[in-house]
C-alpha cells in the first residue's frame, strides 16, 4: 500500500560471509530456516529434493443460474468462526513448496536472499526478482486446483501466505478465524474458490482483449450462442414469473370486487328483499371492466412469454444436437485455468495501482490486525448491503421492460490494494442475466473505499454499456460527461465519477456536502437516495432542501 514502508521486522539477517557460504552450498541459513518453520538439527541441511518430495482433475458442473427472485442481501450470521489449525503444521513451508520443482527452488533461494539482504538497493533487487518468482509458483499450484493438494497451498492462493512465520501470532490467529466456506449463497469468491469454479466449468473464464480474435472455431461460436440463448431464456422466465405475480394480484382484486358486489343489504320492510347496490358496490361494478382489460392484456403477454420460451427451448435442443459431435472434455483444460489465473493477476495489478505495494507475499508489516479491516467475504457483503440501501438501483438491470437484481461475481484478491475495480459489467454472450465481475483487494488501505470504488466502477460500466454509442449523451454517463466537459476537467472521466460516487455514498448520504453542485444534482436525480434518506437530508442544509423541493414540483408535473 502507498505510504507503507517495507520493513522486514524480526526477519533474522545472516552475515555476508554466511550468505555467500550458503549460496555456494545450496543450504539454508539456520536462522532463516527457523523463520521458515524448518527445524534445524545437527545433520547437514538436506538438498531441496530431499526436503520437498513430489506429490485428479476437478469434475465439471453445470453453470449456475442467477436467482432473479432475491431482492436483497440476507443478514450475515457470523463475521468469523472458531480458529482453524492451519498453522500448527511445523513443516508448513515445506508443504507449500513440495512438488513444485524449479519454481519452488527459485522462490526458496530468492526469499532467503531477500531476508538476508541488508543494503536497501540489494534488498530491492531481490524483492523485484521474488515477485515474479512467487507468481510463477502460484500459477503452478493454480494449474492443479481441484486436485487433492495440501491446505497450505490453498492458503497461499487465498491469502498469499508463503510462510506463517512472516506474519505475527495475532495475525495468524485472525486469519485462522476467517470463515472458510461460503455459507451466504452470494457470488463472493476467494482466489482459490474462483479458480475451482473455472476448473469445474461452473462459470465462464473472464473476458480479456486476447479473446477478440478475428476468427473463432465452430465450438467457440456454438458455445457463445448457447450462453446467449440461456441468458435470454432465464430473463424471459423471470419476466414470466413477474407477470404471473401480477396476474395473481389482479385476479385477487377481481375476486374482492365481485365478493363486495355479491354482499347485498336486506330490506325487512319489503320482505327482506335485496337492496340496491351501495355506492361502494357501484364503484366495484365500474372497476370490473378495467380489471378484465388488465387480465386480458396480461393473458396475452403470458401466452407470448410461453411461446418465446418454447421457441428458445427448441433452439437450445437443436444447438445441443449440433454440439453432440463436438463433445467438450469432462474437465476444463489446464490452459483455461492458467489464462484465468493470469486475468486475476492483471486484476491484482489494477487494484494495487502503479504506485502501490505489488509485493504478493503476506508479511506482518503490510497488513492490519483487525478482522473488520480485511475484505473478508462477510465484511464485503455487509458493505455492499449498506451501499445498496443508499443506491437501490445499484444491481438492477432491465431486459424487455423487466428489471432484475443481479449481484456481480466479486473476486477477493490476496493483495495489498488501494481500490476495487470492475473487470466486466456482464458477460459478452449474455447481457440479459449474466453477472458482472468486480475485484477487491483482501488487504486494502481502506475497506469501505475499496468496496464502494468497485461498485462505482460497476455502476459506470453498466450505464455506459446500456447507452452504447450514446454514452456521452444519454443516462448518467451522458449527464456526468457533459458536466465534466463544462468544467473543462482533464483526465479519465470514469475515475472522476468513481471518486464522486464514493463521496456520494459515504459523505453526501450523511448530509456532509463534498460534491460539486452540478454533480450532486445529477446523482440526486439519476441515482436517487431512498425517500427516507431524502426526507432526512431536506433538513440538513439549503442545497438538499432545494433539491427536495424540486422533486416535489417535478412529481406534481408528472415526474422527471
Amino acid at each position: 500500500m502507498n505510504g507503507i514502508h517495507e520493513v522486514v521486522g524480526s526477519i533474522p539477517f545472516a552475515s555476508n560471509k554466511e550468505m555467500s557460504d550458503h549460496n555456494k552450498s545450496g543450504q539454508l541459513d539456520p536462522e532463516i530456516a527457523s523463520l521458515m518453520g524448518i527445524t534445524p538439527d545437527r545433520k547437514p541441511t538436506p538438498e531441496f529434493t530431499a526436503l520437498f518430495g513430489e506429490e485428479k482433475a476437478a469434475e465439471q458442473t453445470s453453470p449456475e443460474d442467477v436467482d432473479l427472485s432475491k431482492k436483497q442481501f440476507a443478514p450475515i450470521k457470523g463475521f468469523e468462526e472458531k480458529a482453524k489449525p492451519f498453522f500448527q503444521n511445523k513443516k508448513y513451508y515445506q508443504s507449500v513448496l513440495a512438488g513444485e520443482g524449479e519454481r519452488a527452488k527459485k522462490v526458496h533461494a530468492l526469499l532467503s536472499q531477500f531476508a538476508a539482504a541488508k543494503d536497501p538497493a540489494e534488498k530491492s533487487l531481490f524483492r523485484g526478482r521474488l515477485i515474479p518468482a512467487f507468481w510463477d509458483l502460484a500459477a503452478g499450484i493454480a494449474a492443479r486446483i481441484g486436485s487433492e493438494i495440501p491446505v497450505s497451498k490453498l492458503l497461499l492462493l487465498r491469502f498469499g501466505i508463503l510462510s506463517p512465520t512472516l506474519i505475527s501470532a495475532q495475525q495468524r490467529d485472525m486469519i485462522s478465524r476467517i470463515v472458510w466456506k461460503n455459507e451466504t449463497g452470494e457470488p463472493i469468491h476467494y482466489f482459490d474458490e474462483w479458480l475451482l469454479k473455472i476448473a469445474q466449468g461452473a462459470v465462464n473464464p473472464s473476458a480479456t482483449d486476447e479473446v477478440k480474435q478475428a476468427k473463432l472455431d465452430m465450438n467457440q461460436k456454438l458455445k457463445g450462442k448457447v450462453e446467449k440463448r440461456k441468458g435470454q431464456r432465464q430473463a424471459e422466465l423471470g419476466l414470466l414469473q413477474s407477470k404471473i405475480v401480477q396476474l395473481d394480484e389482479i385476479e385477487g382484486d377481481l375476486k374482492n370486487q365481485v365478493a363486495a358486489i355479491l354482499q347485498h343489504e336486506k330490506r325487512p320492510e319489503y320482505g327482506n328483499l335485496k337492496d340496491a347496490y351501495t355506492a361502494q358496490q357501484r364503484e366495484a361494478v365500474a372497476r370490473i371492466p378495467a380489471i378484465t382489460r388488465q387480465l386480458s392484456n396480461l393473458d396475452r403477454e403470458i401466452k407470448n412469454c410461453y411461446n418465446h420460451l418454447e421457441e428458445m427451448d427448441q433452439e437450445l435442443e437443436n444447438l445441443s444436437d449440433k454440439s453432440a459431435g463436438e463433445r467438450e472434455a469432462v474437465f476444463v483444460d489446464r490452459g483455461t485455468v492458467i489464462k484465468e489465473f493470469n486475468s486475476l493477476r492483471q486484476m491484482t495489478k489494477m487494484c494495487v495501482g502503479r504506485q502501490g505495494n505489488h509485493f504478493p507475499i503476506l508479511m506482518k508489516s503490510y497488513i492490519r490486525s483487525s478482522m473488520r479491516e480485511l475484505a473478508t467475504r462477510e465484511n464485503v457483503i455487509a458493505i455492499m448491503a449498506q451501499v445498496e440501501q443508499l443506491d437501490p438501483g445499484l444491481f438492477e438491470r432491465t431486459f424487455k421492460g423487466q428489471t432484475n437484481r443481479i449481484v456481480p461475481h466479486t473476486l477477493i484478491l490476496p493483495n495489498y490494494g488501494e481500490t476495487g475495480i470492475c473487470w466486466e459489467p456482464f458477460e459478452r454472450f449474455n447481457r440479459a442475466t449474466s453477472r458482472g465481475r468486480i475485484a477487491i483487494p483482501l488487504y486494502p488501505k481502506d475497506l469501505q473505499s475499496a468496496v464502494v470504488a468497485a461498485l462505482a466502477d460497476l455502476r459506470w460500466q453498466v450505464a455506459k454499456e446500456k447507452a452504447q454509442h450514446y454514452w456521452m449523451e444519454e443516462g448518467i454517463t451522458g449527464r456526468y460527461y457533459m458536466a465534466f466537459q463544462d468544467k473543462k476537467l482533464r483526465g479519465d472521466v470514469r475515475e472522476y465519477f468513481i471518486r464522486d460516487y464514493i463521496l456520494w455514498i459515504t459523505k453526501e448520504s450523511q448530509g456532509t456536502q463534498k460534491l460539486d453542485r452540478d454533480v450532486r444534482g445529477i446523482f440526486w436525480r439519476q441515482m436517487p437516495f431512498p425517500q427516507v434518506v431524502k426526507d432526512n437530508l431536506k433538513n440538513r442544509g439549503y442545497v438538499y432542501n432545494e433539491l427536495y423541493k424540486k422533486d416535489v414540483n417535478i412529481s406534481m408535473s408528472d415526474g422527471y
